[in-house]
């Protein structure tokens, strides 16, 4: 009797999970400007002018403000470059990255 051959594949299943987000925060100081806080907030967060300017009064109010989500690499090159043109116009603007938390 013949044998017969059963030809299938395999298939691994893949499980992709989306990347871990981390939060963009920035800190009050006494010596950043306002405006330049919304100017940094439009030009590297893209926030909406009146957006930028409803954040950068939460932060003056509260101390603190998360200013957006992103992956961990977009969110660390936004927070260079923030810091790298606060320091550029002699401010001392703090921001930090935290992740965020997992549902």
């Amino acid at each position: 009797m013949e044998q017969q051959q059963s030809s299938f594949q395999q298939k691994d299943q893949l499980r992709l999970k989306e990347p871990r987000r981390f939060k963009v925060i920035i800190y009050n100081d006494d010596f950043t400007t306002m405006e330049f806080v919304v100017q940094i907030l439009t030009r590297i967060f893209f926030k909406s002018g009146p957006e930028a300017e409803k954040l950068m009064l939460q932060v003056h109010r509260s101390g603190s403000a998360v200013v957006g989500v992103y992956p961990y690499d977009i969110a660390r090159s936004k927070v260079d470059k923030a810091t790298k043109q606060a320091r550029n116009a002699g401010f001392p603007l703090r921001l930090s990255i935290t992740p965020e938390e997992q549902e």
